[in-house]
């Protein structure tokens, strides 16, 4: 029986089918060169903005309610007229509040931030943890709204990451098209946070990335901008911050005072990270001590908090209002400097307590002070030739979060367009150098990639030093063969073997130090019940195919890199 001819409508069906599978293979395949991918970038981008603009509308509307405040941009000058106990409780019951959460649903009640979505661009493939990041979110929005003492970008970046996250694993994406996937969505939230969308691109690339690819900048530009317009449709075309004196910079008279700034800055941002990495260790030492439960810790970095507002109000949450104060010249020298060192162990507590939320504000606020203070001076030693001390402000608020972020472009960027002046680039651009310069030889390049050495990944050196950790021996080992059976039964006497979920960053030393063609990967297998387990040769690991797998990687890197 002949076969009935399809209708019309029957074959325009196949044929949107057909051109949906093609598109998809090319999005998989192809990734960001095609305009498909750009489309998935701008998805993401106003998914990303709107996580952004909900969670800082969020921690408002509970910093409000919570503290009774009308106005939260200026959430210390009201709570200064609180009752003292009740500075105390707030952060106490945030903190109770947010021991429970980490202790429940993430393995190691330590909140996910920017670190970690550097860890996922580099070493998982553009991914990030989803149910330990959802209460990391939930936490460090709790945190912000009820006294902590740091920022919001980096709990928005991670949740940006997990949206990037959703959608890489929905289409399978591979690891450059996931890394790109994760930039765009970095970027967005970013732009969305601070009206920043330059600067949000070129955060994603410079910090999360951290490389330039050609391709992979049209995405990114594309969700930036998307992230921009959803702040710009809630708060209009304004700036994060206004300033209410024009900066005036005498060119080359005062510019060693710019260079000698930067110094300074690099140092504070230097005592900035090393007071949070202290407070950490010194948090888990006690804990591990006294053997107090995972969910306490916060709650004690809640009382220290609440105790330090009831004298210093400037530090509960973003800091928006004395970061302003400082850029406008509205504080005394004294004030500034006691503010500053202040809000740093404001910060250092409320991140040792693992507490969550971000170092970017507080890195604001803290170089606003510092320029601040350095200007009250310097334009009272040298008035004849000085500018405005709120120009040493600005400045400083750019060299100490370039410092900790380990960002110079990016940041230099964002400070311009949180203000909105772009006359007096030359006096920040010569800050942020100095601090970035000086800060990245006393740490890890700077605070995100230093948190990650302090879990023992080396992604500040570069792929050459982390791709050792990712490259598993069960993947590069190959099957022994008679012969060789009987020489890794020999090594294997000698007590040379290594297992085959161990990385090649533990193999290659091995191999340098005993000068061996191939070393043994064993399990421990019970051949005889009741017996003790014995090791059982189930591959070889050669040198020649650990440095070809080594290559072979470093050559995928650079090649995308390079894109």
């Amino acid at each position: 029986m002949a076969a009935q001819p399809r209708s019309a409508l029957a074959v325009l069906v196949a044929r949107i089918r057909a051109a949906l599978k093609d598109t998809w293979l090319v999005l998989i395949r192809r990734g960001p060169s095609q305009i498909q991918f750009w489309l998935i970038a701008l998805v993401i981008g106003v998914c990303a903005g709107f996580a952004a603009l909900g969670f800082r509308e969020g921690i408002s509307a509970l910093q409000a309610t919570v503290y009774g405040a009308e106005d939260v941009d200026y959430l210390h000058s009201f709570a200064a007229q609180l009752p003292w106990y009740l500075l105390l409780l707030v952060p106490l019951c945030g903190g109770v509040i947010v021991g429970l959460v980490l202790d429940r649903f993430t393995p190691d009640a330590r909140v996910r931030s920017v670190a970690d979505v550097i860890e996922g661009a580099a070493l998982r493939s553009g991914r990030v943890e989803i149910r330990a990041g959802l209460a990391s979110g939930f936490a460090s929005f709790v945190t912000l709204s009820t006294g902590g003492s740091t920022g919001r970008e980096g709990p928005v970046v991670h949740i940006a990451g997990m949206i990037s996250t959703w959608v890489s694993d929905r289409i399978r994406a591979d690891g450059i098209t996931g890394r790109d996937l994760l930039g765009c969505a970095v970027a967005a939230a970013v732009s969305a946070s601070f009206n920043a969308p330059i600067a949000g691109a070129l955060f994603a690339m410079e910090v999360v990335l951290r490389h330039f690819a050609v391709n992979a900048f049209a995405p990114i530009v594309i969700a930036a901008v998307a992230g921009t317009v959803i702040n710009r449709l809630e708060y209009g075309d304004v700036t994060e911050f206004v300033l209410a004196t024009p900066g005036a910079l005498k060119f080359y008279v005062e510019l060693p005072a710019f260079l000698l700034l930067g110094l300074v800055c690099g140092v504070v941002a230097v005592v900035l990270m090393h007071s949070i990495f202290f407070a950490d260790t010194l948090g888990s030492t006690l804990q591990q001590k006294l053997r107090l439960p995972r969910w306490l810790r916060p709650a004690g970095a809640g009382v220290l908090l609440g105790a330090i507002a009831i004298w210093f109000p400037h530090v509960i949450g973003v800091g928006y209002e004395t970061t302003i104060r400082a850029l406008s010249g509205h504080l005394l020298l004294g004030q500034a400097i006691m503010i500053a060192i202040v809000k740093t162990a404001a910060v250092s507590i409320t991140m040792g307590g693992r507490m969550g939320g971000g170092v970017f504000s507080p890195a604001l606020m803290i170089g606003a002070l510092t320029g601040l203070a350095f200007g009250l001076i310097a334009t009272a030693l040298l008035p004849d030739v000085s500018g405005t001390h709120t120009l040493y402000a600005f400045a400083g608020m750019g060299a100490v979060a370039a410092a900790v972020l380990g960002a110079p472009i990016s940041t230099t960027l964002i400070v311009f367009e949180l203000t909105g002046d772009w006359q007096i680039g030359l006096a920040v651009m010569v800050s942020v150098s100095m601090s970035t310069a000086l800060a990245s030889r006393m740490v890890n390049r700077s605070f995100f990639l230093t948190q990650l050495e302090r879990r023992n990944l080396h992604c500040a050196p570069g792929p050459q030093a982390y791709l050792l950790g990712v490259l598993q021996v069960s993947n590069v080992m190959r099957a022994p063969d008679v012969e060789e059976e009987i020489l890794a039964a020999d090594l294997l006497a000698d007590g040379v073997s290594i297992r085959p979920e161990a990385t090649l960053e533990a193999a290659l030393p091995i191999f340098d130090r005993l000068e061996l063609d191939f070393i043994p990967v064993v399990l421990e297998e019970t051949r005889e019940e009741g017996a003790e387990p014995e090791p059982v040769v189930v591959g070889l690991l050669y040198h020649l195919d650990a440095l070809k797998a080594y290559n072979q990687a470093l050559v995928a890197v650079s090649a995308e890199e390079h894109r």
